[in-house]
């Protein structure tokens, strides 16, 4: 994971990853150019004014509520990350709240927020919201019951899979080569959980059915369509069609 400071900067790798859209698309969905100079012209030096910094949430950064939700804040608290070398925590992961009125409780983990070092646990660390309430209309509003993020640094903890308790990790290869998360307490490996590979369009890649309408084929992609020649046009046309050249170009002058 990148290093963040006050208000990230770029989005997280696993939410790239999530989204399954190009990078080069979340950056124009999120990104607030107020001016540029205009491109492909050599006398005018690339610059622009835009928006360095935002506050990343709970909403997306390719959705249209992020984008109102930065545009509406420009003047909120603000707040320092602590680096996070190698994310440690992954959608569908056990862990153990360690703060809050949840303390010690277990849950999945169901959304990962890269940006700001947060996890939200299925059904745990819940708040109360009122939504639509219209004092004029007499309508009370309806009650949610929203969960709130924790911090993967400091208020939740893996759980092990042996023992069922919280315990530290860290990361080893196998002698295969892969790259694992192994128990502090019971020497035991963690295993990324399938979810993690979940995204906005499929829950697992191999239950993904490509739509040959619209998708391109794995195979297709290394097959060669094209092979460049140095000829015109009316060269190509000439070879298909069988046709020879045999006149004689005049003598030309260039000076």
């Amino acid at each position: 994971m990148r290093l963040y400071g006050f208000l990230a900067k770029k989005v997280g790798d696993l939410t790239i990853k999530y989204s399954n859209f190009p990078e080069s698309y979340v950056k124009r969905s999120y990104e607030q150019v107020y001016w540029k100079n205009p491109s492909n012209y050599p006398q005018y030096p690339k610059a622009q004014v835009a928006r360095k910094n935002y506050r990343f949430t709970t909403n997306r950064p390719w959705t249209s509520q992020f984008r109102m939700q930065n545009e509406r804040n420009l003047h909120r608290k603000k707040v320092f990350l602590e680096p996070v070398g190698e994310w440690p925590i992954f959608k569908g992961d056990r862990v153990e709240i360690m703060v809050g009125k949840d303390k010690g409780k277990q849950g999945i983990v169901s959304q990962v927020i890269q940006e700001r070092n947060w996890v939200i646990v299925e059904g745990l660390n819940t708040h109360i919201r009122i939504v639509g309430k219209n004092e004029k209309k007499n309508f009370p509003g309806i009650t949610i019951q929203s969960e709130a993020p924790l911090l993967v640094t400091t208020d939740v903890k893996l759980v092990d899979p042996e023992t069922l308790k919280p315990t530290e990790f860290e990361w080893r290869y196998t002698e295969e080569g892969d790259k694992v998360r192994v128990s502090m307490a019971s020497s035991r490996i963690i295993p990324i959980p399938k979810t993690a590979e979940e995204t906005m369009e499929y829950k697992s890649k191999e239950v993904y059915i490509e739509n040959l309408e619209k998708d391109t084929v794995a195979d297709a992609v290394t097959k060669v369509t094209f092979a460049p020649k140095l000829r015109t046009f009316e060269m190509d046309i000439m070879e298909e069609m069988g046709i020879k050249e045999d006149r004689v170009p005049a003598q030309s002058y260039w000076y």
